[in-house]
């Protein structure tokens, strides 16, 4: 394809007409110390142990805590669990819990909450832990009021990057124990144990949460309330940082063709740190139950269809670079020397030729992935690459929770997504890869239907060795059958900036950044 003929134009050019049609409820000076926020998209619910989209964790983290947080170098930090040991062998781990916690309505938060949330509740719920906690846990048992004790089958090395509040998030037993999970009340109005309390979700405006006075940690939080206004059209929440009615911006809350110019304002203060647990990284997910996709030569073509460079540099507008393979970068065991489908279009139209497909024969059913006008753009080039190639496409467009349901019973031909790989392979790559994670209800584990059965029995080997040479070995091994196989589309290794007002003080202090309790961030006079 003609990269010229792929034009891309400024969010804020498209934006500045409606720059003023959605006014979320601005709150009048009551003296109040209130930070006011962007979700985006806005989100379908609140409570991470059931969905881990980005705005859910988002907004997650500051009801919801684990038993650890994480420095910028992935080092464990303490969180509710005050202190802990690891036994030589890798097989026990004991927590030792912070004493004066409650919940949100005032019940005091135990050890039987911990047994709880590890030993029953995630694993029904929560896809990814469940992963981790059905291959690895033998059994977690309380030792007293305060004291946690977890029992591995095996080894697992990952397991302490696991506890921060999107993964392992601590849930109340007294409201979820002998309930319907997933159609609890507290559901609607969580009750967690942060330093914010959920008060208000006026669907379509803003979500409003208001300081807990009886938060554990002694004269935080400092801040009164956080808002944070639904706005959908990028160009408008752009404005309103620009008119200062937001203070802080995400990464992805604006268009990234917006991102330089916004940092760079006066009183403007920007960051790439506190994605070092995430190494966002996106990809298409290609549906391989059903043709076209399930021939190796048609996934093979759109790879070298792609000019993922130009994706790079005239979607992401620079803010990432082009993904080698299924691990990011940033992520550990990375290996760079991995087979490279360039941009070629003239070898795609030939392993066309070669898959036996008419591709005039197929309708290709790609779902956008609702999270703003880049991914939209990334949509549409799909879909004109696709269209060179000979097939028909038909896009559909649903909103976040609609995307998420979707994807996880299956019901694509193509989308296209972005996932966060959790600082070790063993958590947040190998989830989309294993047979045993074919499962329906979650879009972030193996929903295109990969299944490589001696491969599994290698992810299963890295994940346990505590030898690090040795899962570097295996993880490479990994890395280049995926690749060979197309077991994603592999697109890019993302880069996520936070802007924010320079009187926001410590918005980012973690390995997991604005996914944090912000229960030590203020405002300066």
């Amino acid at each position: 394809m003609d990269r010229r003929k792929f034009l891309v134009t400024s969010a804020s050019a498209l934006g500045a007409a409606y720059a003023y049609r959605y006014r979320p409820v601005w709150g009048e000076d009551t003296g109040t110390v209130t930070l006011n926020l962007i979700v985006q998209p806005e989100p379908p619910l609140l409570v991470a142990a059931f969905n881990q989209q980005g705005p859910i964790l988002y907004v997650n983290g500051k009801m919801f805590q684990s038993l650890l947080t994480y420095d910028f170098d992935l080092n464990p930090q303490p969180e509710l669990a005050k202190s802990w040991e690891v036994s030589d062998d890798g097989l026990t781990i004991v927590f030792h819990l912070q004493e004066n916690v409650q919940w949100h309505d005032g019940e005091p938060f135990t050890a039987d909450d911990v047994v709880f949330s590890i030993g029953d509740m995630l694993p029904e719920v929560h896809a990814r832990a469940r992963l981790v906690f059905d291959n690895y846990l033998d059994s977690v048992e309380k030792l007293d009021d305060y004291t946690v004790q977890l029992n591995l089958k095996e080894a697992f090395p990952a397991l302490m990057l696991m506890f921060e509040p999107g993964t392992v998030p601590m849930m109340p037993q007294h409201i979820y124990a002998g309930t319907d999970y997933r159609d609890n009340p507290a559901n609607e109005a969580p009750i967690g144990t942060g330093p914010f309390m959920f008060e208000e979700w006026k669907r379509g405006s803003y979500i409003k949460l208001r300081k807990n006075p009886d938060y554990w940690k002694p004269g935080r939080p400092h801040l009164d309330e956080l808002i944070f206004h639904v706005i959908p059209d990028s160009a408008s929440r752009a404005v309103a940082y620009e008119n200062g009615r937001i203070e802080a911006l995400r990464g992805g809350d604006v268009d990234n063709v917006d991102v330089n110019r916004l940092k760079a304002r006066p009183g403007t203060a920007a960051t790439t740190k506190g994605w070092e647990m995430y190494s966002p990284y996106a990809y298409l997910i290609m549906n391989m139950r059903r043709p076209p996709f399930d021939n190796l030569k048609v996934r093979r073509a759109l790879m070298h269809a792609l000019d993922r460079q130009m994706i790079v540099d005239n979607i992401f507008f620079g803010h990432g670079s082009v993904a080698r393979g299924p691990f990011a970068a940033t992520e550990l065991f990375y290996d760079p020397d991995l087979p490279v489908y360039d941009y070629d279009p003239d070898k795609a139209q030939q392993l066309i030729e070669e898959s036996g497909i008419n591709p005039g024969d197929y309708t290709i059913n790609q779902l956008n992935l609702p999270y703003g006008s880049m991914w939209d753009r990334l949509g549409e080039y799909t879909r004109q690459v696709l269209e060179g190639l000979g097939f028909n496409v038909h896009i559909e467009s649903t909103d976040a929770g609609g995307w998420a349901s979707r994807t996880g019973q299956w019901d694509f031909d193509l989308t296209t997504t972005f996932l966060y790989q959790y600082g070790d392979p063993a958590l947040g790559v190998e989830r989309l890869y294993i047979a045993d994670n074919i499962v329906k209800g979650s879009p972030f584990v193996n929903v295109q239907g990969y299944r490589n059965p001696e491969l599994d029995k290698v992810w299963a080997e890295a994940a346990e060795t505590q030898d690090a040479d040795k899962r570097q070995q295996l993880y490479s091994r990994i890395q280049t059958e995926l690749v060979e196989d197309v077991a994603n589309g592999f697109l890019l290794d993302m880069e996520f900036t936070t802007i924010h007002q320079s009187r926001v003080k410590n918005l980012v202090t973690t390995a997991i950044g604005l996914n944090e309790t912000f229960d030590d961030v203020y405002l300066e006079d």
